[in-house]
């Protein structure tokens, strides 16, 4: 029996992991849920999964759900009570999935209480690679990617020499605006952004993905998961979503994973690695995929992703800013207070007037974090 903390339990990784563990009861038991503000989803979780403790975001929530539940269950709040979940004694595998920088501290909580993690928050290695892959190396943790792209890496890699990688090939749907042309993004609704053509996400992500911040994101995870140059990833847009990534060796030999879009596949692959088990989805159809549509993508039609390439070779505080600064501009977007157009613009402002400081520790990433926060909330609405 695999016991399991999540962190981000009513979110959509957090979802669809309580699902998993509920087709396979005799390998999974929840022992802690952390979430935010939906505490009538958590009560629903709490009743199906029984855990031992629960956080949640603020006092009040946490007094509804001692009210309401029938369960006997630790009811916590805030950052002591995401420590709580995140370190329980029993817990042997910490997924990681609360959306943004939030989710740095109760990672590397974990990581310091030698859990295994499921990483599915790349803005925890966006924000302090160095610190967080130092860390897991310093305890002996494992962090295994659930990120769909960098499960697809990581699985290409088994037996394989890492010392023979050419070079990481991350695929990328485009978003939900991927036929549109830059400028006829001008007056695209916030619904609009949000209709992802082949993936169920949270909003936050989706997007992400029509900006290819998300991928952008994506390249900085890859750089510290798998300890490789910027020069040695590279990007390709592919509608399908049918191949996840792929691996270049120096023979030009090329590995990919490919299977249906459905992250539980790599959730699953993460909480049971190095085995597999069967798993409740559709196998992919080749009778009726006829083909499978590659693309190069374009650094001014998707600038969000020339961004992150450049801050991410940057280093220093440069990618813990464009994360900081892309949560509060999406955020806002989210919010109609600002259009689809100006979410990179206002971010590459800010990152014009931030003087990165090169191998920041925690206190330094966090005072960047909340400076490029300060600066993206105080922007006028457009």
């Amino acid at each position: 029996m695999l016991y399991i903390s999540i962190l981000g339990s009513t979110g959509s990784i957090g979802q669809q992991t309580l699902d998993v563990i509920s087709e396979n009861p005799d390998r999974f038991a929840v022992v802690g849920l952390a979430a935010g503000y939906n505490w009538e989803l958590i009560l629903q979780q709490i009743e199906q999964f029984q855990p031992q403790i629960v956080a949640v975001a603020t006092e009040e929530i946490a007094a509804k759900v001692k009210l309401h539940t029938t369960k006997c269950v630790q009811v916590l709040y805030g950052e002591e009570g995401l420590t709580e979940v995140a370190t329980i004694d029993k817990a042997q595998f910490v997924v990681s999935a609360i959306v943004g920088s939030a989710g740095l501290a109760p990672t590397l909580q974990a990581i310091e209480a030698r859990k295994t993690i499921g990483l599915a928050n790349k803005e925890t290695l966006v924000t302090a690679g160095h610190i967080v892959m130092s860390k897991a190396k310093q305890y002996g943790v494992p962090i295994l990617p659930i990120d769909s792209e960098h499960s697809a890496i990581f699985q290409c890699l088994q037996g394989e020499n890492s010392a023979s990688v050419e070079r990481l090939i991350l695929t990328a749907s485009g978003g939900a605006f991927r036929d549109k042309k830059r400028e006829e993004l001008r007056d695209v609704t916030v619904e609009a952004a949000l209709q992802h053509p082949n993936w169920q996400m949270g909003a936050k992500i989706t997007i992400d993905s029509a900006t290819m911040m998300n991928k952008g994101l994506e390249v900085i995870e890859a750089h510290w998961l798998f300890q490789l140059s910027f020069t040695k990833i590279d990007c390709i847009l592919h509608r399908e979503s049918i191949v996840h990534s792929m691996v270049e060796f120096s023979d030009r030999a090329l590995k990919a994973q490919l299977g249906t879009p459905d992250m539980r596949v790599p959730i699953q692959y993460a909480m049971t690695y190095p085995e597999r088990i069967p798993l409740n989805t559709p196998p992919l159809d080749w009778g009726k995929l006829a083909e499978l549509h590659f693309a190069p993508v374009d650094f001014e039609r998707y600038p969000a992703l020339k961004l992150a390439y450049q801050c991410g070779t940057s280093g220093g505080t440069m990618p813990t800013v464009l994360n900081a600064a892309n949560e509060i501009i999406v955020g806002r977007f989210l919010k109609g207070e600002f259009p689809f157009l100006e979410i990179e613009p206002a971010i590459e402002s800010i990152l014009s007037k931030h003087e990165s400081i090169p191998d920041p520790n925690l206190e330094e990433i966090w005072a960047a974090d909340q400076w490029a926060r300060h600066m993206a909330a105080e922007i006028p609405n457009k």
